[in-house]
């Protein structure tokens, strides 16, 4: 985790925040549970040379590891030679890291993924292929990149930190979490593509993967025996259920079994895995005996649950 402030010339102020609350939230799942060991790199310590930032991320990629994970926040430029994680003994015609150096690292690391998160100016430059520029990834199995501009974009600051990991830190903190709490890089770009419209600084996804890791859990929407509940409750996914007031409990009927059931099919419903019929509200539903049914959603999760897939 790289945050460099302080280049001579032309300081940054929200690089090291950047990188320390992107550490905070990477080190532990919301549950508390163990995740990324991050080690910071900050120009607040030590000063960030081309040679140790090269040596740590030669460190971090020399493992043998299921997932690393790469993050710089500082400068960065570009030129006809390709793009540069500016570092601050840079200099005319050695302005940093090349950023294609930094790739091969990648491409010849034996940990089986690898996630690249940039928040600096003409990041898209990583991952493509110097002089003719013509955005083409040459990317190993396992690489993601993730990029917080075009190659030929400046990334901003906004309340003392970068734009685009303000966004990272929010997708992670459970923004961009699924109905299970699993956070992957698709789902973080997603969400971040999403809060940037087409006059902002466009961030970029590569990608080459076969399998997507997650890269934060937090706390699921709906217990995982909820959703492993769901054949249970339709035996084919197009299925509809009928309800009555016996399920809501309000109506005096006493059915805790049916009672059960409904609690479950409101988490359902408020995580948009089941919707009812002819009726604006499941309490409405079951005082009326109108029927449910999953939603799209709902189809895709009592697919994987039917096949044991959760």
């Amino acid at each position: 985790m790289v945050g460099i402030n302080d280049y001579e010339g032309a300081p940054l102020t929200g690089c090291i925040r950047d990188a320390e609350k992107l550490a905070f939230m990477l080190k532990k799942n919301e549950d508390g549970s163990p995740n990324f060991h991050c080690r910071l790199l900050l120009s607040s310590q030590n000063p960030v040379t081309r040679s140790s930032l090269c040596q740590e991320v030669q460190e971090l990629l020399m493992h043998e590891a299921d997932i690393a994970l790469f993050y710089f926040s500082g400068h960065g430029t570009v030129n006809n030679l390709g793009g540069y994680l500016v570092t601050q003994d840079a200099e005319a015609y050695n302005e940093g890291i090349p950023m294609d150096s930094i790739l091969s690292m990648a491409n010849e690391s034996k940990v089986r993924e690898v996630i690249i998160l940039l928040d600096c100016c003409h990041s898209g430059a990583f991952g493509q292929s110097p002089p003719t520029c013509n955005e083409k990834a040459l990317l190993r199995e396992g690489i993601t990149i993730i990029t917080s501009s075009r190659s030929t974009q400046a990334s901003y600051e906004e309340d003392g930190g970068g734009i685009f990991t303000s966004l990272i830190y929010n997708a992670l903190d459970g923004g961009a979490a699924d109905v299970l709490g699993n956070i992957n890089a698709a789902s973080l770009y997603a969400y971040v593509d999403q809060a940037l419209g087409p006059w902002d600084q466009r961030p970029l996804f590569k990608s080459h993967v076969s399998k997507l890791s997650s890269l934060r859990r937090c706390n699921p929407d709906i217990p995982i025996e909820t959703l492993r509940s769901l054949p249970h409750y339709f035996t084919e996914p197009a299925d509809v259920f009928q309800l009555d007031p016996s399920f809501e409990k309000h109506f005096g009927h006493n059915h805790l079994e049916n009672e059960k059931t409904f609690h479950s099919f409101q988490l359902l419903r408020n995580a948009r895995l089941l919707a009812t019929i002819d009726s604006p509200h499941l309490f409405y539903a079951a005082r009326d005996s109108k029927s449910c049914k999953l939603t799209a959603l709902g189809r895709y999760y009592w697919k994987l649950a039917k096949e044991e897939l959760i």
